[in-house]
């Protein structure tokens, strides 16, 4: 019986919801070839019993494409459409309200809650002109509408930011047409310390153990 196959070919093709599901299955199980298994099953959307009737050469050259898939370093992903509408990412970081940057600082090192973060940094767009363009407000309550995005966007989102905390000696983007944010409105971004409020001063710390989980050098 012939089986048709759609094999990942960008991570535009991997939802964060799927990559999700494929962490915990990972933290739960020892068995590598197992593993392989179910990474077939999770990316390619294929029951477990057709993966397991895939030749091994074949399983082998489908594991080894979509692991390299999370190689590399991803420039940011400003905007992607998600069942119909277009989402845009933060236009300007350093007007976080003081709630948003709680939830950012909170759920960016919690791939249990990883939307939750990304709902802070990507919003439906509101209106668009050229490259500018207006987000909706932050609320809470959406951030399972999220779970569908690109992981390319989730990549490149953390990245980002991780590149922002390493680069705060330069003039860094204050908005999306490269105006010059103020370096004071950033270094408390990034660097804000503890206070009774329980703002965690673990940031940076949180990125880099995303980005190794991602498997992405930072050099």
């Amino acid at each position: 019986m012939k089986l048709n196959i759609t094999i990942p070919t960008s991570l535009k093709d991997i939802t964060l919801r799927q990559y999700k599901k494929f962490l915990k299955i990972e933290k739960e199980t020892k068995d590598d070839r197992f593993l392989n298994a179910k990474m077939i099953e999770t990316f390619c959307n294929i029951p477990l019993d057709k993966v397991l009737n895939l030749k091994v050469n074949d399983s082998n050259e489908i594991i080894s494409t979509i692991s390299k898939l999370f190689d590399g370093k991803p420039s940011l992903v400003t905007s992607f459409k998600m069942n119909g509408t277009e989402y845009g990412f933060h236009p300007q970081l350093d007007d976080l309200t003081f709630g948003e940057y709680i939830d950012l600082d909170t759920f960016i090192g919690d791939w249990d809650n990883m939307e939750k973060a990304m709902n802070v940094l990507y919003r439906p767009i509101l209106v668009k002109l050229k490259n500018k363009y207006s987000i909706e407000n932050y609320r809470v309550e959406t951030a399972e509408d999220i779970l569908d995005m690109p992981m390319n966007a989730v990549m490149s989102s953390i990245f980002f930011l991780w590149n922002l905390g390493l680069d705060l000696s330069e003039t860094m983007m204050n908005s999306l047409d490269n105006q010059e944010m103020p370096q004071e409105a950033l270094t408390a971004f990034l660097n804000s310390q503890a206070n009774g409020d329980g703002i965690k001063v673990s940031f940076q710390d949180s990125l880099k153990e995303i980005l190794g989980d991602l498997k992405i050098s930072l050099n």
